[in-house]
């Protein structure tokens, strides 16, 4: 079996997006099957360790091509997509053949490559981690665009073979957009090897806290996100004198104003740019606490960060302002942190207590994490799912 997955994105970038693709290329690759991704040069700063000279070590091919990214080194933005969607129309068009490709959003890359796909009649298998056309709307796209974002989502997922869902959420909308769509509520999860309790702390971490208890968001921040409410907590919290200090590791579209609120709050508040896995797992473990949070009302309350997950996987604890499944779970499992309304002060009580006030066994976390939320049980799952579906074309012939 030849199996191709193309992504914009894929590791070493740190995203839920890479460590999802990377689970699922080793998944095929366990079952004998012949992997091939599809995918971009990192830039420079990750282009060691598991970056492209790390690619030979892998149990499957990596191919990259250059790209265009934005300021902020990120491939995001209508020219950068079509940097990648269409060199890959001409190299699915052109390439090996296979008998299925897995594409990963944005919806422009899910439309060229069906289009380049269905030319040769490969069987093309969509992932929806999110709904694009959701984000766009909350954002204030304009109307004509958020319909073609759509229209793309729709094309994509109904000819596709088959939709892996990371929630029940996703799912659901999903076939609200694309009702004649074949779905599997796959799940979504974290590298656990990478992300565990066991590992080192990343020294400039703590001394970049000042020798005080930090918080941290780790990945990317949008708009959608809402990720300035952990501003404004920490921000009270230095009324109250109490010393924790916040620390955004990553990037994304809504930081230059979160660093213009910090600012003018006089927030302890620090941003850095996006790191290798295993460094992240390294500031995650001398976090005193984790967050992440999606703004109510944006489009998005069926969301599940998958930054939560990496946390968890870690031992630390999390903090979660705002709606969607993370609010049950945590509400459940009390060990693993705490979810509060998307309110400042909620917030700023929630991390005073985490941080300072309990004592969360990380080692207990931790181990939850590996029971469940694995993405190797997620990618097992949807490597099943594919063989299931093409085994069906088969016997329909």
């Amino acid at each position: 079996m030849r199996v191709a997955i193309a992504s914009r994105i894929f590791e070493p970038e740190p995203s839920a997006a890479s460590f999802r693709l990377g689970a699922l290329a080793s998944g095929f690759a366990g079952t004998g099957a012949e992997v091939r991704v599809l995918t971009v040069r990192p830039v420079p700063a990750l282009r060691a360790g598991r970056g492209a000279a790390g690619d030979d070590h892998r149990p499957y091919r990596v191919t990259r091509f250059p790209v265009l990214r934005d300021r902020s080194g990120y491939v995001r933005g209508y020219l950068q997509y079509l940097s990648f969607d269409v060199p890959l129309f001409f190299r699915i068009l052109c390439g090996p053949k296979q008998d299925a490709i897995v594409v990963e959003p944005p919806p422009t890359t899910a439309f060229s490559a069906t289009l380049a796909a269905g030319i040769r009649r490969i069987p093309v298998f969509a992932y929806a981690a999110d709904v694009w056309s959701d984000a766009s709307e909350s954002t204030g796209a304009p109307r004509p665009v958020v319909g073609l974002v759509r229209w793309m989502e729709r094309f994509a997922w109904t000819r596709a073979r088959g939709v892996y869902s990371v929630n029940d959420g996703v799912s659901a909308r999903v076939r609200e957009i694309a009702p004649r769509a074949n779905i599997e509520t796959v799940g979504n999860g974290i590298d656990t090897e990478v992300f565990s309790s066991e590992g080192p702390v990343a020294p400039e971490a703590l001394e970049r806290a000042g020798g005080e208890a930090y918080a941290i968001y780790t990945g990317t921040a949008s708009e959608w996100q809402g990720a300035e409410i952990f501003v404004r907590a920490v921000s009270e919290l230095q009324r109250r004198g109490v010393p924790l200090r916040l620390i955004f590791l990553g990037q994304g579209t809504a930081l230059p104003e979160l660093e213009r609120l910090a600012t003018e709050l006089g927030a302890r508040v620090e941003f850095h740019g996006p790191v290798p896995p295993e460094q992240a797992a390294a500031w995650q473990r001398g976090a005193a606490v984790s967050v992440a949070s999606i703004r109510p009302g944006a489009g998005y309350d069926f969301a599940y960060p998958t930054k939560i997950f990496a946390a968890w996987g870690c031992g630390t604890p999390v903090v979660y302002a705002g709606p969607g499944p993370a609010r049950s779970v945590l509400a459940e499992h009390p060990d693993l942190g705490c979810g509060v309304d998307f309110d400042a002060s909620a917030v700023a009580d929630a991390l005073h207590r985490i941080a300072f006030l309990e004592e969360p066994s990380r080692e207990r976390i931790s181990t939850w994490a590996r029971a469940n939320v694995s993405l190797a049980g997620v990618a097992d799952r949807a490597v099943r799912f594919t063989r299931e579906r093409l085994a069906a074309d088969r016997n329909s012939r």
